[in-house]
């Protein structure tokens, strides 16, 4: 047809030269791995990772403190005698040392936070979402299988003793974040969210690994009243009452019965943490868990975590016992599989999860950064320790150089992920400072508002009275010259009796 673009044709439906065509297909969105956050949870996870962060700092003051203390030789004794000291209701079975009431103690205070997080997870955060949720959890498995992997060949080809299998399979996100915040570092808050829910994915796991693997004893009537214990306080919860001094002693009951049935007491910690409601109804601001969370976190991060660590990191250094880090296949094992094992059973969960979902990692990063986080999920502290000793409980020769194994793996892991974060550290810088730029000073940062009309012409205002400032600046300055070329006639550069 003269006068038509080429390949056009206007026809109508029914014309029996034209084969139907199909309506235009929707587009699929393309979901994106570890893409921006929702501005609830943004606001989330920077608020817990301020006091994790915090608290991480404390823990680096408290195991350097402890290891100063178990190693200079004119206070190692006291540091003996102190962690060695015991107290406690011996008729109830509760006479510990300080060392065991910090580790199965305060622990279950850090356990129960974990509760608490993974519940708003499960129920308010990502992991509400299965195809999101699959990230993370594949993530956090693959990073808890290849360093059991990776400490069992390593025993098996070195015949050591394989029942440190789990002990590199735990990541502190305290110990993490406190080496980011040494060492600056702007992470966004994509891959610092990533790196929270890892954590907490991984803490469940330790914790049925420990229920699973580290019960010698199981003492039926005194797990039965835990059990029973842990349905009143379910009970309590349903009907809404409120006040401390119910909760409090009712959860050192729990607490004191799951001790004496032989399961792991940091258990009771985590079950009342998941039993804590996440969610918010008509009239509430936050929910009980989150207020909880509020209130205990700080108490977890900044009390009891450093305790444990003042306490279980305390282990003698020389020469020696560095060189058996890395010549015993046992240690050696917690090494590898804390600084490898980590670093590739994550970076490979996260990419096989992006290859078969047919994800998409998100334009502002590249796989280079999970590697990077990868490495720093290397850094295994708290949880290690504590399975450390559960691990090698009769060997306290051995218990000592896993514990100085696992120092070591997690300074190296430390290091590394160092390096490698400062060499993305300018591009880390820059996306911080998109995700926190405000420049209509509403209180939202700019990225979460650009389908927002009213934004738009909130910036449009702003700029147009920037322009109108300008333009009042250039006349003046316009102005100012024209007068003062007027009142300086001749002078430098003057041609036929004009001014220059």
């Amino acid at each position: 047809m003269p006068g038509s673009l080429v390949g056009v044709r206007s026809v109508l439906p029914t014309d029996p030269e034209v084969p139907a065509v199909a309506a235009p297909r929707t587009p699929k969105t393309v979901r994106k791995v570890l893409g921006r956050l929702s501005l609830p949870e943004r606001t989330f996870v920077a608020d817990a990772l301020r006091t994790e962060t915090v608290g991480g700092v404390l823990l680096l003051v408290a195991a350097v403190a402890a290891l100063v203390w178990a190693n200079i030789p004119a206070l190692r004794h006291s540091y003996e005698s102190v962690s060695h000291f015991h107290f406690g209701p011996g008729t109830l079975g509760l006479n510990l040392s300080v060392a065991h009431w910090a580790a199965d103690g305060l622990l279950a205070v850090f356990f129960f936070v974990a509760g608490i997080e993974l519940k708003r997870e499960l129920v308010a955060g990502d992991l509400r979402d299965p195809r999101a949720a699959a990230l993370p959890v594949v993530s956090a498995l693959c990073g808890m299988a290849v360093p059991a992997l990776v400490y069992t060949l390593t025993n098996l080809t070195g015949h050591g003793s394989t029942q440190g299998w789990a002990v590199p399979t735990a990541t502190d996100i305290a110990f993490a974040l406190a080496v980011l915040a040494v060492i600056g570092t702007s992470l966004p808050s994509a891959l610092r969210a990533f790196l929270l829910t890892l954590a907490v994915v991984d803490d469940l796991f330790a914790i049925l690994i420990i229920a699973i693997f580290f019960t010698d004893r199981i003492s039926f009537p005194a797990l039965g009243g835990a059990v029973a214990g842990l349905a009143v306080f379910w009970l309590l919860l349903r009907e809404g009452v409120r006040g401390w001094y119910v909760y409090v002693p009712l959860a050192v009951v729990i607490w004191a019965l799951m001790y004496n049935s032989g399961v792991h007491a940091t258990i009771a910690g985590v079950a009342m943490g998941l039993m804590l409601r996440c969610t918010t109804r008509e009239g509430e601001e936050h929910s009980p868990g989150e207020h909880v969370e509020h209130l205990v976190r700080p108490l977890s991060a900044g009390l009891a975590v450093p305790l444990f660590a003042l306490f279980s990191a305390g282990v003698a250094i020389s020469g020696g016992a560095l060189g058996d880090v890395f010549t015993k296949p046992e240690t050696l094992g917690v090494v590898l599989g804390l600084v490898v094992g980590k670093t590739l059973g994550i970076f490979g969960g996260t990419w096989l999860t992006a290859r078969f979902t047919h994800a998409e990692l998100s334009e502002d990063l590249e796989w280079a950064d999970i590697f990077a986080v990868a490495s720093l999920a290397g850094i295994g502290f708290t949880v290690s320790l504590l399975i450390g000793e559960l691990a090698f409980a009769g060997d306290t020769v051995l218990t000592d150089e896993v514990k100085a194994a696992v120092l070591a793996g997690s300074l190296i892991a430390a290091l590394c992920a160092t390096v490698l974060l400062k060499i993305r550290n300018a591009r880390y810088r820059g996306l911080c400072e998109d995700e926190e730029r405000d420049e209509d000073r509403d209180g939202i940062p700019d990225i979460y508002e650009q389908d927002d009309p009213a934004y738009h012409l909130r910036m449009a205002k702003i700029y147009e009275h920037k322009a109108a400032e300008h333009r009042r600046i250039a006349a003046q300055k316009a102005t100012a010259a024209r007068h003062g070329l007027q009142e300086v006639p001749g002078g430098a550069g003057d041609e036929d009796g004009r001014p220059a």
